[in-house]
């Protein structure tokens, strides 16, 4: 028997159809599986640095959309949309479980999606024991710091404490935040203790009607009131700022520029914070939401966040990958006293958030 192999009849376009889709399936095939994804992050200015977005957007696949914005505004955000329209959002751990029980905001982590070993165990663990309601964890420790004085030693020496905001000598010099934080140190500067009196509505409501006054009487000392972190560097830098209520990175950035400029610890305590992850309610993209968090959490992510933003995170295993101008920051700031006395945030519930936004109205309605 001979084989007598007839020509295989193949037209050219049919040819050129073949091809074409072989190389469509090669390259769907050697993108990241996650492309098209999209995560929406709501979050603070400088959390979420372009390079650090640009390399997990890169490894992943996922488009990020980035809202800045702070605690009320998150919030307020979040509760408008019944918890939609965010995949991600990172409030202070403290403004956690007061608003989930009131609005139910956040939906719980699921820690098996978490590389938890990535994390410093003790901040973990007081990050969840502080953010779970009913059982349910609902934040995870991303980045921490104080809140303190930033101080131009040049021109404002004697300036050690929050009530100095209020001292003529610094008039038309003076800048800081109508914010939660700024009646926060307030009180502690005028002897409260805010934390212990969040026991009692009446008491809170009567300590911070005092800290209210106080401000509305330090009103003409002020510059500005700031809401922009880069204003405020800006308006340090001018040298029109000799004294500000700010953060610890802040002030060491700015003192990168002018050595007069530092961050100290006040003598009634420097105002310890821990900014979170945690989920919105009707988040549409967890899954993404779990790669960025364990993305930034990376020891070397985490220390590339550090070395380039001045503040620290919760994450293990970078000390040898941070740079020395952050410790020499941190040590000139922190002696061993002045971390003894860093008063930690707890949770607040959503009356004494009520009391404040009321006290803070009456001082910016105040002339």
């Amino acid at each position: 028997m001979i084989f007598n192999p007839q020509p295989i009849r193949c037209p050219v376009k049919t040819l050129l159809k073949t091809i074409l889709a072989a190389i469509l399936i090669a390259a769907f095939l050697s993108v990241p599986a996650a492309m098209g994804e999209t995560l929406r992050l709501l979050t603070w200015k400088g959390y979420a640095p372009k390079n650090l977005v640009d390399k997990f957007e890169k490894e992943t696949g996922i488009e990020m959309k980035i809202t800045f914005t702070n605690n009320e505004e998150m919030i307020a955000k979040l509760r408008a949309t019944r918890g939609g329209g965010f995949d991600l959002a990172q409030p202070s751990q403290d403004r956690i479980a007061g608003p989930q029980k009131a609005f139910k905001i956040y939906g719980p982590i699921d820690l098996s999606q978490v590389k938890t070993a990535q994390f410093i165990p003790s901040m973990l663990e007081a990050t969840k024991r502080n953010t779970t309601v009913d059982g349910k964890v609902y934040g995870l420790p991303h980045v921490w710091g104080t809140s303190g004085m930033i101080v131009n030693t040049k021109h404002a020496a004697d300036a050690v404490d929050y009530l100095d905001l209020c001292d003529p000598r610094y008039k038309g010099r003076v800048s800081y935040r109508v914010k939660r934080p700024t009646l926060v140190g307030f009180a502690w500067s005028m002897g409260f203790d805010p934390f212990a009196a969040l026991a009692d509505r009446t008491e809170y409501k009567n300590m911070m009607e005092a800290v209210g006054k106080k401000l509305i009487e330090c009103k003409p000392m002020v510059k500005t009131y700031w809401s922009n972190g880069d204003a405020l560097l800006s308006l340090i830098r001018s040298e029109e700022v000799h004294v500000a209520m700010a953060w610890d990175g802040g002030g060491w950035k700015a003192g990168k520029d002018n050595p007069d400029v530092k961050f100290i610890a006040p003598r009634s305590g420097a105002l310890g914070w821990v900014d979170t992850f945690a989920l919105p309610s009707k988040s549409k993209n967890t899954s993404g939401a779990y790669k960025w968090i364990n993305f930034m959490m990376r020891p070397e992510n985490a220390a590339e966040y550090t070395n380039q933003e001045n503040y620290a995170t919760a994450a293990v295993g970078v000390d040898s990958m941070i740079g020395d101008a952050f410790k020499k920051n941190f040590s000139a700031s922190f002696p061993p006293h002045a971390i003894d006395n860093i008063k930690w945030y707890p949770p607040v519930d959503t009356w004494a958030e009520e009391i404040e936004g009321n006290v803070l109205e009456k001082l910016k309605a105040a002339r």
